[in-house]
């Protein structure tokens, strides 16, 4: 933890809040789909993927159209906290509902609102980092938070994953209860990582309530759109952002049900997939120091145009439990430094004292571009009947993203 030494208390405690979550992120991205695949028992393989598609576009398009507004509202002075509070109390109580004995409907439904909660969450998660550290040091917070996120979320996963997989063995536990409780674990590990950063969170950047109810609230929100159109740079970057987080997102969200779709070994999968932590561990440190000498947006675009390639492998070439291994490498070194530079570059160029209100729109941008590669790929793979062709078909929204991205001038303070 000497990585920590030069940080301040609200700084440690707002990394350890991706300590928490990330867990969460990892389950759900790994274990979650191969358990809710075995609730669809006799049934296509191909519907996993298109019911985890449309589960992951529901939750996003309801925390993309709820983000905006509450946003507005967290702005104001004291609030940014209770917002925060809320959705991660309800993603919590969602996570913990999990290991519940139920169907794949009610399931899938669960799944959903634990999603919603989660997400939701992040947004107000994201928007503290104005109020807790500077500019300058946006990069390494942010980038340190990805890191110590990754490699935090292995411990529960390990626990978890030793459940699954060596617990039946013993005879003390079989496989579906296993995995129930490693939801459990999981929820007691986001919460025991999300106290410390409720306790010392202050929000430091806010604007006064105006009188005037629902109309003052639409009359603040588009008064904010005015100044996101006017201003070239968050405007195209906010563009950009909707199409190259498309990738990445899509990516991280459906790995997993693609591989089973593809017959990979489960216990391959999520074997990969912990590999991709300690991969993106040291990464995600190294491009928050690259940022700082080389800028924080040339480091995007090399992201993006690595992911442009992640996914052309994982179309075209990924068919066994080696190549698998391959992408999840490769994907590591790129995932957290594309996540963590870009909510740091926007945290950069934005009014701090409406930064949870352009975060709520910046969240629009980030859930539709889920919906938008999510949906893709399940109609996609419905119309042509490949889920290669599927994920081949977000390359083309990367694309898009890197051409925006050029267009951004670099600036060596932001």
């Amino acid at each position: 933890m000497a990585l920590f030494s030069s940080y301040s208390r609200q700084e440690r405690n707002w990394v350890m809040y991706d300590v928490g979550n990330s867990a969460v992120v990892m389950l759900n991205t790994s274990v979650v789909p191969i358990y809710f695949n075995s609730l669809l028992s006799g049934d296509s393989q191909d519907l996993l993927v298109v019911l985890w598609g449309l589960a992951q576009t529901v939750a996003s398009l309801v925390v993309a159209l709820l983000m905006p507004i509450l946003g507005a509202l967290a702005d104001h002075p004291g609030n940014k906290v209770k917002f925060f509070l809320g959705f991660f109390l309800t993603g919590l109580v969602g996570c913990l509902a999990l290991a519940l004995p139920m169907g794949a409907s009610p399931f899938l439904v669960t799944f959903v609102i634990t999603t919603i909660g989660l997400n939701s969450s992040l947004t107000f998660y994201d928007s503290m980092l104005t109020d807790i550290t500077s500019d300058e040091r946006m990069d390494q917070v942010s980038s340190s938070g990805y890191a110590w996120g990754y490699i935090g979320s292995t411990i529960p996963f390990v626990l978890c994953l030793a459940l699954i997989l060596v617990g039946p063995s013993t005879g003390l536990i079989d496989t579906v209860t296993a995995t129930r409780v490693s939801f459990i674990i999981t929820g007691v590990w986001w919460l025991a990582f999300t106290i410390p950063l409720v306790r010392s969170y202050r929000q430091t950047h806010s604007r006064p309530k105006k009188d005037g109810g629902p109309s003052a609230l639409f009359s603040e929100l588009m008064a904010t759109v005015r100044e996101m159109i006017a201003d070239r740079r968050v405007l195209i970057y906010m563009l950009a952002f909707f199409f190259y987080i498309d990738g990445v997102h899509t990516v991280i969200s459906m790995a997993t049900s693609y591989g089973t779709q593809l017959g990979i070994d489960s216990s391959q999968l999520i074997l990969a997939l912990l590999v991709t932590q300690f991969v993106a561990f040291p990464s995600a440190i190294a491009y928050g120091r690259l940022a700082n000498k080389f800028g924080t947006l040339r480091m995007i675009r090399i992201a993006v145009a690595a992911y442009v390639g992640i996914v052309i492998f994982a179309a075209l070439f990924l068919h066994s439990a080696l190549e698998f291994w391959i992408l999840a490498i490769v994907v590591g070194l790129f995932q957290g430094g594309v996540q963590a530079l870009s909510r740091s570059y926007f945290g950069k160029i934005i009014p701090k004292n409406k930064s949870n209100e352009y975060y709520g729109f910046f969240d629009i941008f980030g859930r539709y571009a889920s919906v938008a590669g999510t949906g893709l790929v399940s109609g996609v793979a419905l119309l042509t009947g490949s889920a290669s062709m599927g994920v081949l078909s977000v390359g083309i929204l990367l694309v898009i993203g890197f051409v925006l991205l050029l267009m951004i001038k670099d600036n060596p303070t932001a």
